[in-house]
């Protein structure tokens, strides 16, 4: 971050001596070696946002699957000493509801790691580390699935079924699973005023005899116009117009606009937020 603040500071330094090379009243001359070095500054700008929020994710992704890992040691533990101290058909409910608990956490664990793999394997970013973190995270999952192996064994050696919860195991991996998908599933519908009208998607609202009407996306909007993406796959979307307008709520910080006539895509630094108000889009273009 330091090394980060000192080059632009450096940059920005050499831009304003640069732009204070007039004579007299004569007009200052251009500068074509001052605007490049204004847009390498803001290029690193943003990479530098993007490479925070992408570390940002992974962190929380990491101390949730470690807090998961606490909880199954702490479930394990209950779970040895129950049986340890005899009578285990009394406490037989107990046992069967901690393991299925420590089945739920593995299921949780599991399809995390697999998210924040395949993050890191679409991001463009080089963040260094992050492939041996979750290596290690792996590693250690692997490791308490054996051990949670020997436990179920140990406990069926007692007289205690658990043939059924390694079913519900099963079903809880599917469920999360179609959870997850939902969770990262977006769609996006572009069009110009009267296309979108034409399809049931937008209408305005609202003004005093046809002035200042509002564009807003309909209550029952025809959903099958849109089209359906991945946000952890998607990193852009193409416009490809003289003109567009968002008239969907997205956080502007979340995303920014390459080109200008014509628009040439929306660039999406933070899938999370970009989202996070609306899974649906609307652009209107000219």
């Amino acid at each position: 971050m330091k090394l980060f603040k000192i080059l632009a500071a450096g940059i920005l330094l050499t831009i304003g001596s640069l732009n204070f090379t007039s004579c007299g009243d004569k007009e200052k001359e251009a500068n074509p070696l001052a605007d490049s070095l204004q847009s390498v500054n803001g290029d690193l700008n943003g990479k530098l946002s993007e490479k925070e929020a992408a570390m940002q994710e992974f962190i929380s992704s990491f101390n949730e699957i470690q807090e998961n890992l606490n909880a199954i040691k702490e479930k394990e533990k209950i779970v040895s000493s129950a049986s340890s101290q005899g009578d285990v058909k009394s406490k037989e409910d107990q046992i069967k509801e901690d393991i299925q608990a420590i089945y739920d956490l593995m299921s949780k664990n599991k399809n995390r790691i697999s998210s924040l793999s395949k993050k890191l394997k679409n991001s463009n970013l080089r963040l260094e580390g992050l492939e041996k973190m979750i290596e290690n995270l792996q590693n250690s999952i692997n490791l308490k699935d054996n051990e949670i192996a020997d436990l179920k064994t140990k406990m069926e050696g007692l007289n205690i079924e658990l043939s059924n919860l390694t079913t519900n195991y099963q079903e809880v991996e599917a469920e999360v699973a179609v959870k997850t998908e939902e969770i990262n599933t977006a769609y996006y519908a572009i069009g110009t005023s009267k296309e979108l009208k034409e399809k049931n998607v937008i209408s305005k609202e609202g003004g005093f005899i046809g002035i200042g009407k509002t564009t807003k996306v309909k209550s029952d909007f025809n959903k099958e116009y849109f089209t359906k993406v991945n946000i952890e796959q998607t990193a852009s979307i193409n416009i490809g117009a003289k003109k567009m307008k968002i008239i969907t709520t997205h956080p502007s910080g979340s995303y920014k606009v390459v080109g200008e006539k014509p628009v040439e895509k929306i660039e999406i630094i933070n899938a999370k937020e970009f989202w996070s108000a609306s899974k649906y889009l609307v652009i209107i273009i000219d």
